[in-house]
């Protein structure tokens, strides 16, 4: 039921690796990066409710979730061919907003097919098996993450495919993964859908001891009156992931450019040369690590659940990789680059798992769509106020150092960790008794 998200994170993490090179290559300034990324917060801000709310009240030939898998995966996956080639289009309009348009498309269309999936394992699993169904989960978002992160340095160091084009073009290596990342997301999506049955309403009912009663909806409104009465566990979770994905933000927009000036000495204006291009080719390679390591310690993740309890393993994980992000600040070498992102990855695991696993506990299953949608409001809005301010402070506080912006993030990782202790954990005390 989970595979899709392979091809959802295979997309995703082509986007997080390479957008901001992209988005630099057709005029953006660094300052500038921060609002470009404001789409993917402002349109999971609008899209991940609205679809939480609508596939809740789905049934059709399909099934409930499923719909919104398809057509995500077909709009991600043309915005996928088409971003890395928008100075075609230049002669109409400049290829910088062309770029920004079809991230925010990008954005959209991966936010339709994500959301479900989150609501889709919570609908198909009992309480003591959710935090492995989301460990499942989180090991093959981070298998397509490590595939799609690493593509691009692939094509271009064994394959032979070219690594550097003309100022204001997208190197080949990048155009080709973009293709293959479309071909996998639709294929994976489409996989899900052929091979997972959903419960219909009457026997989800049953299966959640009748907690998915029918209530009389009042349209969109019903989204403002189900988030002024979500549950406590998810106001308590929501400052846990306000600090997570404000830092998650400014690593993967300031990761390229912090690298390329305080490990390659690249200059800030500078985004054509050879030592600018190999810091580009980097980022995935580091990103690939990040995701690999996710993917291996999500297998892990059930078990060390089992000893530490959902918090602490939560906590810790958070800590490991807020120390890993503070300490590239201290690294001087492209291999030693890699050290801390074996620590993000851990983070990225619990990030992708444990929230959701704590979380659907204390949700009615009949809102379990809604209530995950509403939950996105706390990784959108971090995204969103990092993305208004982070650009103007990188340039303004940091002198255009974006090594600076990696370290306050891992800080925040820390200040996540923390605030897991205070999150009561309804599962967890349920299944304890």
């Amino acid at each position: 039921m989970s595979f899709g998200f392979l091809g959802i994170q295979f997309g995703l993490a082509l986007q997080n690796a390479n957008a901001s090179r992209i988005l630099e290559t057709f005029g953006a300034d660094v300052e500038q990066l921060s609002w470009f990324w404001l789409a993917a917060p402002m349109t999971g801000l609008i899209v991940q409710p609205i679809i939480g709310h609508y596939s809740d009240r789905t049934w059709n030939r399909l099934g409930r979730r499923k719909p919104y898998f398809l057509v995500g995966a077909v709009c991600a996956s043309l915005a996928l061919i088409f971003m890395p080639n928008a100075s075609g289009l230049a002669h109409l309009i400049a290829p910088l907003w062309i770029g920004a348009g079809t991230l925010m498309i990008l954005d959209a269309s991966i936010n339709v097919s994500m959301e479900p999936f989150r609501a889709l394992v919570a609908d198909m699993l009992p309480d003591e098996q959710r935090t492995l169904g989301f460990s499942v989960q989180t090991a093959l978002i981070g298998i397509g993450a490590v595939v799609g992160s690493l593509l691009p340095y692939a094509l271009g160091n064994w394959l032979g495919i070219p690594t550097e084009a003309e100022e204001g073009q997208v190197p080949m290596n990048v155009v080709v993964s973009f293709y293959v990342g479309a071909i996998v997301f639709i294929s994976a999506i489409l996989w899900t859908i052929t091979r997972t049955t959903e419960y219909p309403p009457e026997v989800l009912k049953q299966f959640h001891d009748g907690e998915a009663e029918e209530e009389e909806s009042a349209g969109l409104l019903q989204i403002f009156k189900d988030f002024a009465n979500m549950p406590k566990t998810m106001r308590q979770l929501g400052l846990v992931q306000f600090f997570s994905w404000f830092a998650l933000f400014s690593m993967w927009v300031f990761t390229h450019r912090a690298i390329a000036g305080h490990v390659w000495g690249v200059s800030v204006d500078d985004s054509s040369s050879a030592a600018y291009n190999e810091a580009g080719n980097w980022v995935p390679v580091m990103f690939g690590v990040y995701n690999f390591v996710s993917a291996v310690y999500a297998f892990l993740l059930p078990k060390v659940t089992s000893i530490l309890g959902r918090k602490k393993a939560y906590a810790y994980s958070l800590l490991i990789g807020g120390l890993g992000l503070v300490s590239m600040y201290f690294m001087t070498d492209k291999w030693m680059l890699l050290i801390p992102m074996v620590g993000v990855g851990i983070a990225w695991t619990s990030i992708l798992a444990m929230p959701y696993a704590m979380l659907a506990g204390s949700i009615p299953a009949g809102k379990m769509g809604i209530y995950m949608g509403i939950f996105n409001f706390f990784i959108v809005i971090p995204q969103i106020i990092n993305g208004i301010i982070g650009g103007p402070i990188v340039k303004n506080v940091y002198n255009s150092q974006a090594i600076y912006a990696i370290v306050i993030a891992g800080i925040c990782f820390l200040i996540a960790a923390t605030a897991v202790f205070f999150v009561e954990d309804k599962d967890e005390q349920k299944i304890a008794s």
